[in-house]
Order: structure tokens, then C-alpha cells, then sequence
């Protein structure tokens, strides 16, 4: 009994540690991608909308993906207008609060490794533990219906009302308010609206629910190749178990 919890266990932590690791490991490849955060910024924000120039997008992307995976010290972009003005884009609080994000950025670097190794620990267990295949299947299910659980109420919320959703993220992560940024005033907000992190957030959302249906598949594996064995443990202990037949004719005789 205590093999099978213990190994019950190991599914459940496996499938949590994959789904965070491709979750952080995400997070901090798209930080990084100046090819994407151009893309997406253009997408979402034109050059009408956020004041900056269409042929300056990739370096303003370029810019910002090296400052928040540490390729920058410096987060602040320059260029001149048609009429010869030196364009400051970003106002000091808007570099704080870029500043702060490239700190959550750098955990995400740290929990991606962290959770990396754990991943493969757990993978070396299972390949112990493999005539446990009843326990693993049910632990990673657990795993399964426990994240889909989160990832149906994260949906349903942002679905509802993702503005509450963002805030809240915020909130949680972020201990000043330097993220109540003013489109009016602030270039960064206006780059990055409410549309371009939900874009970013679903992208997320599918690299997790990627991960989730592996597991589950692997799951339904481990259940499925348990079953002949399961059979035939049965038939074994049913077969020790039956009483032996009395002997007859010439064997009873001759007894």
C-alpha cells in the first residue's frame, strides 16, 4: 500500500512539475522573442494608436526583449521624428515598472530550471516504480483533472472579465502600483493593450493544455498496459485459492 501512495504521488507531482516548467520555461522564451513582441505590438497597438513610428517596431522589440532577459541594462528607446526632435519613448516610472517585470522575468529563468530538474527526478521514479502503473496512471489523472479544474475557472474568468483577471495578476505579483500606467501619457501601455496580453495569455494557455493532454494520454497508457497484468494476478490468486478437487476413481482406490 505505502508503494502504491508513494507512487501515486510521484504521477501527480510529475504532471505538476511539467506543466509549470513549460509554463515558466514560456514565459521567459516570449520575453525574450523580439520577432513575437514586435509582431504582437504591431498587431495590437498601430502606429496611430501608440505614437510610434511602423519602421521603428523591431528595434523597439528588440530593445525590450534584451532588457527583460538581461542582454540590457538600460530600458529606454530614442529616435528622431520627421522634424529632427529627439523622441524620448519612456517616462522613469514606466522603466520602473519594466524593471519589476524583468525581476519576475529572472524568477521565471530560475523556476524553469528548477522545475526542469524536478521533471526529470520525478521521470527516474517513474521508470522505478513502473509495475506501479495502476498508482502512476491514477496520480497523473488527479494531476489532470486538478489543473484542467484551474485552467476552466482561469478561462471562465478572463472569458467573463479579463480586465478583474489582469488586475488581480497584477496585484499579486507586483507590490507597487507602478503598473497603473495612463494611455493617454504612457507609450508602454499603449504598445502593450489589454488585446496584446490576452493574445499572450492564450499562447500560454495552449503550451499548458499541450502539456495536461500528454499527461492525461500517458495516464490512459499506464492504465491500459496495467490491465492485462491486473488479469492476471487475478486468475493466479484465484487459482491458489480454490480447494483441491477430491480424487476418484483408480486414484481414490488405490488411496
Amino acid at each position: 500500500m505505502k508503494k502504491e501512495r508513494i507512487a501515486s504521488i510521484t504521477g501527480f507531482c510529475l504532471l505538476w512539475s511539467m506543466i509549470l516548467f513549460v509554463l515558466f520555461a514560456a514565459v521567459y522564451n516570449i520575453s525574450g522573442d523580439e520577432a513575437l513582441l514586435g509582431a504582437e505590438m504591431r498587431r495590437h497597438a498601430s502606429p496611430k494608436v501608440s505614437g510610434l513610428p511602423d519602421d521603428r517596431y523591431p528595434h523597439m522589440a528588440h530593445m525590450i526583449a534584451d532588457y527583460l532577459t538581461d542582454r540590457q541594462d538600460t530600458f529606454q528607446y530614442y529616435y528622431t521624428n520627421t522634424e529632427g526632435n529627439l523622441i524620448v519613448c519612456f517616462s522613469p516610472h514606466e522603466a520602473e515598472h519594466m524593471a519589476d517585470c524583468r525581476n519576475l522575468v529572472r524568477l521565471t529563468r530560475t523556476f524553469r530550471w528548477i522545475f526542469g530538474a524536478a521533471a526529470l527526478l520525478l521521470m527516474a521514479a517513474v521508470v522505478v516504480l513502473r509495475k506501479e502503473r495502476k498508482s502512476l496512471s491514477l496520480g497523473l489523472r488527479i494531476g489532470f483533472y486538478s489543473a484542467a479544474g484551474l485552467f476552466v475557472v482561469l478561462l471562465a474568468w478572463g472569458l467573463i472579465s479579463f480586465d478583474s483577471l489582469f488586475t488581480v495578476f497584477h496585484r499579486l505579483l507586483f507590490t507597487n502600483e507602478g503598473w497603473l500606467l495612463d494611455a493617454s501619457t504612457d507609450m508602454l501601455i499603449r504598445l502593450m493593450p489589454t488585446s496584446f496580453f490576452v493574445s499572450m495569455a492564450i499562447k500560454l494557455l495552449l503550451a499548458v493544455l499541450a502539456v495536461m493532454l500528454l499527461g492525461f494520454v500517458a495516464a490512459k497508457m499506464l492504465q491500459m498496459a496495467g490491465v492485462p497484468e491486473e488479469e492476471q494476478e487475478t486468475a493466479e490468486t484465484a487459482e491458489a485459492e480454490a480447494p483441491e478437487a477430491p480424487e476418484t476413481g483408480e486414484a481414490a482406490r488405490n488411496a
